[in-house]
């Protein structure tokens, strides 16, 4: 659910983008903000998981461990060749499904225009010289072809080397980036403790540990930050500071909404102070706590008391914003629609009263709803099978 948060954040913000822009500025926008994060929080997750070496095999290992492809929505599968050579293909690709019925235009923007550049910036953060090209991509012919696309990677010594872009060096700045990588201590259960041996073509989240999982979960929140922080920084650089900032509200609304209405069902999470108290601890905008701050207390079976950091400051973060308060009510409205937020203090007061009347949804979310993650169920597609776990 986390990856999915992460990844659904443009389904909302590129929404918007086309509201005052043009496709093709879109695409520009898109391009500079991931060219501008997935260097940065790759670098954090090899650090994080013990994932060493400038190979195809570690390209593959940050890969399995970034919100850009959440397992299941977007399949990846995987083999490597040897050190330098390997492939991926996309068994079911929910990104494609978004897209398809927006027509062609829009399919050759997204598997042309932007995967060539931002494939080549991620793994860029690994080796860079290493080159994502495709075998096959969309538009689908025949339409119903699969897998969905694929690509080789190779690690080419001739080739022009991968350059960082303008943005990145002020992404790796912010606090987001700048944040220790977290450890937690083994419960001896026997799990993964990271990615630092072979590579598993079919690795799968339950196989780390506990306190990998933990570590992960952390970063798959602050790879959200990144991105988020990247795409107000293009949005500013391509349409303005004005337009950017007014966008990041109405982001939010739609994006958190819908990531808020996907953990309440994930968890069966009642509709009292008690689920309202769970679905924020669940929430991957309110993670780390070591970047936002949040700390939940239950005060009592009406009450929720909740204080929050700035994050960065006013340097692309939604928990600086004056209006906080009131994007919170919405983002938890859209799963608990009877709930109130008040400011008491410097903290921030959620009030669950069934009697209320149920707040109306906030347009931001039935935007959010275009997007096939929004009813996409986890487990619902087949892992990996025998076949696709054997190292090659």
């Amino acid at each position: 659910e986390w990856m999915m948060h992460g990844h659904l954040q443009d389904r909302v913000g590129m929404a918007l983008v086309l509201e005052v822009a043009d496709r093709l500025t879109m695409q520009e926008l898109a391009i500079a903000e991931w060219q501008a994060a997935s260097p940065v929080y790759t670098r954090r997750i090899r650090a994080a998981m013990g994932i060493e070496g400038d190979g195809v095999d570690a390209v593959f290992k940050a890969l399995q461990l970034d919100v850009g492809a959440p397992h299941e929505f977007l399949d990846f599968r995987f083999v490597l060749h040897d050190r330098d050579h390997g492939e991926f293909w996309l068994a079911h690709c929910g990104a494609l499904m978004d897209v398809e019925p927006m027509g062609e235009q829009f399919v050759h923007g997204m598997c042309h225009a932007i995967e060539d550049p931002t494939f080549d910036a991620t793994a860029g953060a690994t080796n860079p010289l290493v080159q994502v090209r495709p075998l096959h991509r969309p538009p689908r012919v025949p339409e119903d072809r699969a897998p969905h696309c694929a690509w080789r990677v190779d690690v080419v010594p001739t080739a022009e080397a991968v350059t960082p872009s303008p943005l990145e060096q002020r992404v790796a700045a912010s606090q987001a980036a700048q944040l220790r990588v977290p450890s937690y201590p083994d419960t001896g259960d026997g799990g993964m403790p990271d990615l630092g041996g072979a590579f598993d073509p079919g690795f799968v989240l339950e196989d780390l540990s506990t306190a990998a999982q933990r570590v992960t979960l952390d970063e798959f929140a602050t790879q959200s930050h990144l991105l988020l922080r990247a795409f107000l920084l293009a949005g500013t650089n391509r349409l303005g500071a004005d337009v950017a900032a007014a966008m990041l509200p109405r982001l939010v609304r739609g994006w958190c909404g819908l990531t808020a209405q996907r953990l309440q069902r994930a968890f069966d999470l009642p509709p009292t102070a008690d689920g309202v108290v769970s679905l924020l601890a669940l929430h991957p905008a309110l993670a780390p706590v070591a970047y936002t701050g949040a700390h939940v207390v239950l005060e009592d079976d009406r009450h929720v008391r909740l204080s929050l950091g700035a994050g960065d400051g006013d340097a692309g973060t939604w928990l600086s914003l004056p209006e906080r308060g009131r994007l919170l009510a919405e983002v938890l409205q859209a799963a608990v629609p009877q709930v109130r937020v008040h400011e008491d203090g410097a903290d921030l007061l959620v009030v669950v009263d069934p009697q209320t009347e149920a707040a109306r949804p906030a347009p931001e979310l039935a935007v959010a709803h275009f997007s096939t993650g929004a009813g996409f169920r986890f487990g619902a597609r087949p892992l990996p099978g025998a076949a696709d776990r054997t190292t090659v």
